[in-house]
Order: C-alpha cells, then sequence, then structure tokens
C-alpha cells in the first residue's frame, strides 16, 4: 500500500484551505469555489504585505510564513531575493513567503524590534520561532 504525500493549499479565491496530493500532471482546484491551485497565485511567488495585512497574511495564515523585511536601497536585501523567490515556488503549500517594505510600513518594524536589514522572522501559529539578522 502506497501513502500518498500532499500539501495544504490555501485558496486565494475564497480563503479554504484544501488537501491537495502530489500526482504529476494533475490541476488541482478548490474544493469550495473551483478555482485553481496549479501554483499560479497561490503561494508559487513571495507576497507584498504592509501593516494593515499583516496581521491576516501573516498571523493568521494556517501554513507557516518566513516574512522578509527589506527596503528597495538595500544591496545585501537584493541578494535575498532570488533566494526568496525560489523558495516560495520550492515549498508553495507547505510555507508562505512575505515581504515587507521598512520603509513603507514602520509599524511591523518596530514591532518586531528590526533593527537592520535584511532581518527573516520565521512565524508559525502567529509566533515568531525562528530570527534571521543579514544575508547569511
Amino acid at each position: 500500500m502506497r501513502i500518498m504525500e500532499y500539501v495544504i493549499k490555501v485558496c486565494e479565491n475564497c480563503g479554504a484551505k484544501n488537501r491537495v496530493f502530489e500526482r504529476p500532471g494533475s490541476r488541482p482546484v478548490c474544493g469550495r469555489c473551483s478555482a485553481s491551485l496549479d501554483g499560479t497565485g497561490s503561494g508559487a511567488s513571495p507576497v507584498a504585505v504592509s501593516d494593515g495585512t499583516f496581521d491576516s497574511e501573516v498571523l493568521g495564515s494556517p501554513v507557516p510564513v518566513l516574512v522578509d523585511f527589506w527596503a528597495p536601497w538595500c544591496g545585501p536585501c537584493s541578494m535575498v531575493g532570488p533566494v526568496l523567490d525560489q523558495l516560495a515556488k520550492d515549498y508553495a503549500g507547505r510555507i508562505k513567503i512575505a515581504k515587507i517594505n521598512v520603509d513603507e510600513n514602520p509599524s511591523c518594524s518596530a514591532r518586531y524590534s528590526v533593527r537592520s536589514i535584511p532581518t527573516m522572522l520565521f512565524f508559525k501559529n502567529g509566533r515568531v520561532v525562528d530570527t534571521i539578522v543579514g544575508a547569511v
């Protein structure tokens, strides 16, 4: 008997959690609204968050979230960006990658005591479980 592996994907259209089995060539759809869950728009790229959307996108996420605190003028942040893009593709449905511009969203930076960038905070069940400061 073979046990099939699955991931939980959250539908961007309606917010429903869907158990998606990893089958080659399949095109999964949401069980509630029938929107596509094939990786386009379902966590396959980092999500831009703001002070206003942080709680719902990060703290309320059903999957763990890696949040990148960055700024457009930061050289090391630019080097980390492509790595996070690849992580978002490789782990779509398992973790969410979020990016927050510290210049435009100072409240979240202050809330989590972000003193230098890039800083990455890993959230699970709405709590910070790990922190990485700098482009390691």
